[in-house]
């Protein structure tokens, strides 16, 4: 986090504190602690909510190139500021919860999805829209990385279940404002049996 980003984010904030959901952007802590588990080979990566690119930065600290980011941002100063700051990211200002109705990546699944998002603020449905979405455009292996400021995690049970997805807290830091949890939130991996075919889970 750096002190020029502070006033653009406390302003957004005022203004739709639903949305922005955080006084300060989130720390470096934050970002080293949701993007530990992505490296190049995670590329293409699509963050959501991307806000002054905290973890933008740190997820090319990890080796995702510049390039190879989809960063969707509802914000239009925020998205403005991602364009200037990421030129070679592919920023896109809308809505998360349509994500299923746009290809960020054109048609290239990503390895992982970061979001910056206020999961808890938000109305079942729209939760239930944006994993929809991000798991569209995902690859069978990659994973959606949230954090939380509370105890447990965002998403509640019924949507991982209505959507056949597993949650589990992976991070968890104190150096941030408030202090943050993080979920890695993926698809259960198939079971096969000794003649290759899938075994469901009973």
């Amino acid at each position: 986090m750096t002190t020029r980003d502070l006033i653009p984010f406390f302003l957004a904030w005022l203004s739709d504190p639903l949305r922005v959901a955080a006084v300060v952007p989130s720390s470096s802590a934050l970002a080293d602690a949701i993007t530990a588990e992505i490296t190049q080979e995670s590329a293409p990566v699509i963050e959501l909510g991307a806000g002054t690119g905290v973890f933008t930065r740190a997820l090319i600290a990890q080796g995702v190139p510049e390039e190879r980011l989809a960063l969707i941002e509802y914000g239009s100063d925020f998205a403005r500021l991602l364009q200037f700051r990421f030129p070679a990211a592919r920023v896109l200002r809308m809505d998360a919860a349509r994500l299923r109705h746009v290809e960020p990546l054109d048609g290239e699944g990503a390895g992982a999805v970061v979001s910056g998002l206020p999961l808890l603020s938000m109305r079942p449905e729209k939760v239930t829209a944006i994993l929809e979405g991000a798991f569209t455009h995902m690859r069978a292996d990659g994973a959606f990385y949230q954090f939380t400021y509370a105890l447990r995690c965002p998403v509640p049970r019924p949507i991982l279940n209505r959507l056949g997805l597993q949650a589990i807290r992976i991070g968890r830091t104190l150096a941030n404002v408030p202090p943050a949890a993080v979920y890695r939130i993926r698809r259960p991996p198939k079971r096969y049996g000794m003649n290759g075919t899938h075994l469901r889970d009973s």
